[in-house]
């Protein structure tokens, strides 16, 4: 493994980064919970959304947004979708949020009190929370979580051997994500999130919380 990162300085300028492909349907949405969170901060921020190849009027959404930056990523790919916002981002905490996401109220200031109170963490993540499932299908939700909470611990504080990251609704720092080479461009989509997770662990701390909540479409 290598050598642990500090992130250095405890309050940090935010980059969030949203990935869209074919995206103008839940786009606005997304863009205005961001806005709403930031409009308030103490701290500089920054929205990039990456254009992943859409051939819908996303575009045309991002740019209808004075101040939010657009980045076009003709390689279709989550992975290559954040890695372009990560490359295009000067911030040195990354927050990746998807396009179907809404930030509920609070979220920023949770984000920046976490790595304020933990100045060596590398990563942080929560769940989401599905705004448009059933009842039934939301019990299903929470006994995943559940078993992936119990995977979490078992990864991370028994076996060592990693952590939990949960995509769409994680922030990392610029440092940690530099020493481990950015995001695997190998992986296309599924599973993206697991490996960004096992990478990040052998270099500092990863921590997943609850408390971090995302709301988002299932569909």
């Amino acid at each position: 493994p290598r050598n642990p990162v500090s992130t250095g300085c405890p309050y940090m300028r935010l980059s969030f980064v949203v990935p869209a492909y074919n995206e103008e349907a839940y786009l606005s949405a997304c863009l205005a919970s961001i806005l709403a969170e930031t409009r308030e901060l103490d701290v500089p921020a920054e929205i990039i959304v990456v254009n992943n190849a859409s051939t819908d009027r996303t575009r045309d959404v991002v740019l209808s947004y004075p101040g939010v930056k657009l980045v076009d990523e003709p390689r279709k790919g989550l992975t290559h979708a954040r890695q372009a916002g990560f490359n295009a981002s000067s911030g040195d905490l990354i927050a990746n949020v998807d396009a179907d996401s809404r930030l509920p109220a609070g979220w920023v200031r949770k984000v920046l009190d976490e790595f304020q109170s933990r100045p060596d963490m590398l990563a942080l993540s929560g769940p989401l929370v599905y705004y448009d499932l059933t009842s039934s299908q939301s019990f299903l939700v929470r006994v995943f979580y559940a078993m992936a909470w119990l995977t979490y611990v078992l990864n991370r504080y028994v076996l060592r051997v990693g952590s939990m990251v949960q995509g769409g609704n994680f922030v990392v720092t610029r440092r940690g994500l530099e020493s481990i080479g950015g995001f695997n461009l190998a992986i296309t989509f599924y599973g993206e999130d697991t490996d960004l997770a096992r990478r990040l662990a052998q270099v500092g701390e990863v921590r997943f919380t609850f408390d971090l909540k995302m709301f988002s479409s299932a569909r």
